[in-house]
């Protein structure tokens, strides 16, 4: 609970096992009334350690992608009563005790949505960023500060939180289910006017997080361009189905279901 608002921690991954009790315990005790664990099909123990943990988790079949993950995790964090949501990787790579932090700026600052920088204080390549995936994250972002005038110093991060009534709001339903949902939805909040805030996060990479490949981030870069492209020419007049007011929300995903924890039985003598 923050400012008298129920704060609901979404972490989407798969095969985190290694990382995710780390994760979770780094969170300070306090801030989320509920941590829910998106299982995007994974083959280690990473749902019986959530559920060990405490966490909520909901289960895709199979793996369905980094975005469908999101859209399941956020649509039931609005079931839980969420006022507002906080993303954090289970795989470690964002520091988990900033949850307060970026939680204040929706709960006090009046913001709909805060990214985690790992810009703004030049710390990511010090922080273990690859020098590729720097590069083409500093262009990318120029390239779409240019196109949307929004002037944020990053697009790219995985450290998110949201308002309740951005995701109740925004048209998600129809979004990529890949990692350009990311860039989609931060697209959409731009064109649809919500307030967006950043705080600097510092990066941490090591061997055992989770990274977008090479391969991938080439197909991530591309699509983010054509994202941003659909974007600038919707303004002069090309309607873009991403930014389309009536289409689907959070209601209409039905991906994911509940896992319930196995019950114990204990018996005298």
């Amino acid at each position: 609970m923050l400012n008298g608002k129920r704060v609901v921690v979404v972490m989407p991954g798969i095969d985190v096992a290694s990382t995710l009790e780390r994760t979770v315990r780094a969170i300070p005790s306090g801030i989320a009334d509920e941590i829910i664990l998106v299982d995007d099909g994974s083959r280690d123990d990473s749902v019986e350690i959530a559920l060990a943990l405490g966490c909520t988790v909901v289960s895709h079949d199979t793996n369905l992608g980094y975005g469908a993950g999101q859209k399941t995790g956020y649509r039931e964090a609005l079931r839980a009563g969420a006022d507002l949501v906080v993303m954090v990787h289970p795989d470690f790579q964002y520091k988990p005790e900033l949850v307060p932090a970026i939680a204040s700026m929706v709960a006090h600052g009046g913001y709909d949505l805060v990214l985690g920088s790992r810009m703004l204080v030049r710390g990511a390549l010090a922080g273990g960023m690859p020098r590729w995936k720097y590069v083409v994250n500093r262009a990318l972002t120029t390239v779409e500060n240019a196109m949307t005038g929004a002037g944020l110093s990053e697009y790219h991060t995985g450290y998110r939180a949201f308002s309740r009534r951005i995701l109740e709001e925004l048209p998600l339903a129809n979004l990529r289910n890949d990692y350009v949902f990311d860039n989609e939805m931060l697209v959409q909040a731009i064109h649809f006017g919500y307030a967006i805030g950043e705080i600097s996060c510092p990066a941490h990479y090591f061997d055992e997080m989770q990274t977008i490949t090479f391969a991938k981030g080439i197909r991530y870069g591309l699509g983010v361009l054509g994202t941003t492209s659909s974007y600038a020419l919707h303004r002069l007049g090309k309607r873009s189905p991403i930014l389309d007011s009536s289409a689907p929300g959070l209601d209409a995903w039905t991906e994911g279901r509940r896992v319930e924890p196995k019950l114990r039985i204990v018996r005298n003598g």
